[in-house]
């Protein structure tokens, strides 16, 4: 990642750790209770996820170069076929996903939402998100099985393992320190949803709705093509 979004990430994080104090893993049922719809609708989501083409999906460094050090690290895929941005809607890519399209205008929420394949033997190093103002939930679509039926892919948050698999899902603040392995010859598929965090002091609020603006005024400026 270049060193100008290094600091001014690492700024933002320090400010949020002052005032926001949070555990790495967080409470679906207090934090995202909307959690429960994408949850029930696993296996439709994993149907229209699946039948995306996915050598027209971009990288996810071809969405975001700052990110090339953990998407292009070992020469392996790490695409994403994004259906909202930080508020902003891709219509031609919810088109393509009703059954998701549906429940993201349900749940305002939902600030960005992304299917993730994750190439086979894909290890994406450690590194933490930008800030706190969001949650990151994770649902299984089409988790590959180690020979004794555990998931194939490790999930290290806050050097901890987490695996989820199939229809399971994890609500987690992904400014701790994370990484993922897929352990497996197949691909990983999940849902990635960046939720908007309930109850944050006015303060982080306010800087939370400056800096999701100008991520929005920033990829309009670049012409950021989410195209699938």
């Amino acid at each position: 990642m270049s060193s100008a979004y290094d600091l001014g990430t690492g700024l933002v994080r320090r400010i949020y750790e002052k005032r926001i104090d949070a555990p790495a893993i967080l409470d679906t049922g207090t934090h995202f209770p909307n959690a429960a719809k994408f949850a029930a609708a696993w296996q439709s989501i994993r149907d229209e996820a699946l039948a995306v083409k996915l050598n027209k999906v971009p990288r996810f460094h071809d969405i975001m170069p700052e990110q090339a050090e953990i998407s292009a690290n070992d020469g392996l895929d790490w695409r994403m076929f994004v259906l909202k941005a930080y508020d902003m809607t891709i219509p031609e890519n919810l088109a393509r996903m009703p059954v998701l399209s549906r429940l993201l205008t349900e749940c305002p929420e939902v600030k960005s939402a992304a299917v993730s394949f994750l190439a086979p033997r894909k290890h994406i190093p450690a590194h933490r998100g930008p800030f706190r103002g969001i949650m990151r939930f994770h649902l299984g679509l089409a988790i590959p099985k180690q020979a004794d039926g555990r998931p194939a892919t490790i999930m290290m948050v806050n050097h901890e393992e987490r695996r989820i698999a199939d229809g399971e899902c994890m609500l987690w603040d992904d400014t701790f320190e994370h990484e993922v392995m897929n352990n497996s010859d197949q691909p990983r598929v999940a849902l990635l949803l960046d939720v908007w965090r309930p109850k944050m002091p006015l303060d982080m609020e306010i800087l939370s709705r400056v800096i999701v603006r100008g991520v929005q005024v920033g990829m309009r400026y670049r012409g950021v093509s989410f195209g699938g």
